[in-house]
């Protein structure tokens, strides 16, 4: 299984999601492949925002070395699964699809709801990252 996670800049939700799912999927003895990526190019080789890092660790996960990259036609090809985390990030990656295939490809990672970014409030980084690990778990349970 190859899982991309997007955000909008790939500092702060997809790198957490990349990371816990990482993790998770290595301590099941799962043969995953996961990565993450940005719709916007303003961090493209930056690693996550200080305080992903910050709260990943705090869960038990290391974040740090991560880079962010930007989403692009050909992860449509690359990738089993494409996880998104808000309707916004679904709306652009969608429309780089050039099929259906594509298409059926990108799901919220939320099932029916939305990660909140955290990236202009401090205090949602912990809440985001536990909401983030919860999801990871039940992905992993649907899928394994």
């Amino acid at each position: 299984m190859k899982i991309l996670m997007v955000c909008l800049g790939n500092i702060c939700r997809s790198p957490l999601a990349e990371g816990i799912m990482r993790h998770l999927s290595k301590a099941q003895n799962l043969n995953w492949e996961i990565a993450s990526a940005g719709t916007g190019n303003w961090h493209i080789g930056k690693a996550p925002d200080h305080r992903s890092i910050a709260a990943a660790k705090s869960f038990g996960y290391d974040i740090s070395t991560q880079r962010a990259q930007q989403f692009n036609h050909a992860m449509f090809a690359k990738y089993d699964l494409i996880l998104v985390m808000d309707k916004n990030n679904l709306k652009d990656v969608q429309s780089l699809a050039k099929n259906n295939e594509d298409r059926q490809k990108v799901k919220l990672f939320l099932d029916n709801d939305e990660v909140t970014d955290p990236y202009w409030d401090n205090d949602l980084f912990s809440p985001v990252c536990q909401q983030v690990e919860e999801r990871c778990r039940e992905i992993i349970k649907q899928l394994s």
